[in-house]
C-alpha cells in the first residue's frame, strides 16, 4: 500500500448531485447566516466580528454530512455555547494565552461529552474566545450571545430548511420500527449488536448506530438480491387498487378506508395519473378525525381557520402528500424492504413510463414474495461434489 493510499481517509463516494447540493447549502447557509447578523448587529456598536470562523467548519457537517451524529441541532448549539461560555472564562481568568487556549478547548471537549453534544468546530470557538483579540476580549461574555449563539441558530434553522427540502432527514433521528406480535417492545438484533460492538470499540464514531444498522440491512439485501435474483415488483404488486381524486370530499374518502380496512390511498388525476397519496395519518394530522373515530373538524381547527381565514380542508387535494416516491415495474422488490424499513411505509404506489398508476406494493405483498422466495430455494435441489 502507498503513502497515499494510507493518508487518503475511505470515504464512502457520492454522486455528483450530493456534492453540488452539499456545497450550494454551505454557500446559502454562510451568507445568509452572515446577512441576517449583519442586519441584526450591524448597528448595535458591539466590537466581535459578526460572524466567527468556526461556523465554516460547522457548515461542513451541517451540510455535508447532516447524517452525523456530530451534526445533530444540539450538537451545534449546545456545543458551540458550552465552548464559547468556557473559553471566555479561560480567557478572563487565565493570564497566559497559551495556557488559557490549551485548557479552553480541553475543557470544552470534556463538557461537550458529558453534556453530549460534541461539535468539533466547537473547539474553534473555544479557541477563538481566547485568541480572538481585543475586540472578542472587549465583548466579553456577550460573546457568547452574538455573534456564537445568534450565527448557531441562524446557521441551524437554515440547514433545518435546506436538508429537508432537498430530500436530506433532518434533524437525523433514529425511525421507530413497531414491534411485531403486539407485545413488548424488544431491541433489534442488529442494533443492539452494533451497540455492544461500539461499546467495545471505545471510541467516538463519526456514524450514528441506527446508520451502521440501515447500512447493513442494506448490505445483507443486496447480497442477497444478487445471489437469488428476488422478483420484480409488477411481478408482486396488487393490480386491483383502490384510488382517489383530489376533488373527492374527505368524507368519501374516509368511507374508502372504513369499508375495505386500507392504511394509504393513492391519489390520481383523470388520466390516471399518480399525483399524491392520502392515509390515515394525514386525516389524524390535518384534525379532521374526532375522538371517536368519525370525520370531523376540530374546534381548535375550525377557530384557527377563522383566525387566519385558511380554507377548511374538505377535499382529498388538500390534505394528501403530494411528496411521494413511486417505483416501476421492473424494479427489484428486494429494493423496497429498506425503503418501507426507513420511512415507515405500509405501501408503495407503483407507475409505468407515462406515470399512470398501476398497482401497488404492501407490506403483505412484500412478505408473501420474500416467503415463496425462500420456499422455492428451500425446494432446489442440493448440488453434491464429485464422488460423495
Amino acid at each position: 500500500m502507498s503513502i497515499f493510499q494510507r493518508l487518503n481517509p475511505s470515504l464512502a463516494p457520492t454522486s455528483l448531485r450530493e456534492r453540488g447540493r452539499a456545497a450550494g447549502g454551505a454557500l446559502l447557509g454562510i451568507a445568509l447566516t452572515g446577512l441576517v447578523s449583519t442586519l441584526a448587529l450591524g448597528n448595535s456598536g458591539l466590537a466581535a466580528p459578526l460572524l466567527v470562523a468556526p461556523m465554516g467548519a460547522s457548515a461542513v457537517l451541517l451540510f455535508a454530512a447532516p447524517a452525523s451524529p456530530l451534526a445533530q441541532p444540539w450538537s451545534i448549539l449546545g456545543g458551540n455555547v458550552v465552548a464559547a461560555l468556557i473559553g471566555v472564562t479561560c480567557a478572563l481568568f487565565i493570564p497566559q494565552p497559551l495556557f488559557a487556549a490549551a485548557f479552553a478547548v480541553g475543557l470544552a471537549i470534556a463538557a461537550m461529552l458529558v453534556l453530549n453534544c460534541l461539535h468539533p468546530p466547537s473547539g474553534a470557538v473555544a479557541l477563538t474566545a481566547v485568541l480572538g483579540g481585543s475586540a472578542v476580549h472587549a465583548s466579553g461574555y456577550w460573546f457568547v450571545l452574538t455573534p456564537v449563539a445568534l450565527n448557531s441558530v441562524l446557521l441551524l434553522a437554515l440547514a433545518l430548511a435546506y436538508n429537508n427540502l432537498t430530500g436530506h432527514r433532518y434533524p437525523h433521528l433514529p425511525l421507530k420500527i413497531p414491534a411485531v406480535g403486539g407485545g413488548a417492545e424488544k431491541a433489534d438484533p442488529i442494533e443492539a449488536d452494533i451497540e455492544e460492538a461500539l461499546e467495545q470499540f471505545d471510541e467516538v464514531v463519526d456514524v450514528s448506530p441506527d446508520t451502521m444498522a440501515t447500512l447493513f440491512r442494506r448490505t445483507q439485501l443486496a447480497a442477497h438480491e444478487r445471489h437469488h435474483h428476488g422478483p420484480l415488483t409488477g411481478e408482486i404488486m396488487s393490480r386491483n387498487v383502490l384510488t382517489v381524486r383530489t376533488d373527492e370530499r374527505l368524507r368519501a374518502a374516509w368511507r374508502l378506508f372504513s369499508i375495505h380496512h386500507v392504511k394509504a390511498l393513492p391519489v390520481v388525476d383523470l388520466d390516471g395519473r399518480l399525483v399524491g397519496m392520502i392515509s390515515q395519518a394525514d386525516f389524524l394530522s390535518n384534525s379532521v378525525l374526532s375522538d371517536d373515530g368519525n370525520l370531523h373538524l376540530g374546534f381548535r381547527r375550525r377557530v384557527l381557520a377563522k383566525l387566519s381565514r385558511a380554507r377548511v380542508p374538505r377535499f382529498v387535494g388538500d390534505i394528501m402528500d403530494r411528496r411521494i416516491q413511486p417505483t416501476k415495474p421492473e424494479t427489484s422488490a428486494f429494493a423496497l424492504v429498506m425503503r418501507m424499513v426507513d420511512e415507515g411505509l405500509h405501501t408503495i404506489p407503483v407507475v409505468n413510463q407515462s406515470d399512470r398508476l398501476v398497482g401497488v406494493v404492501s407490506q403483505g405483498d412484500l412478505l408473501a414474495a420474500l416467503f415463496r422466495a425462500d420456499l422455492d430455494r428451500a425446494s432446489e435441489p442440493v448440488s453434491h461434489a464429485a464422488g460423495t
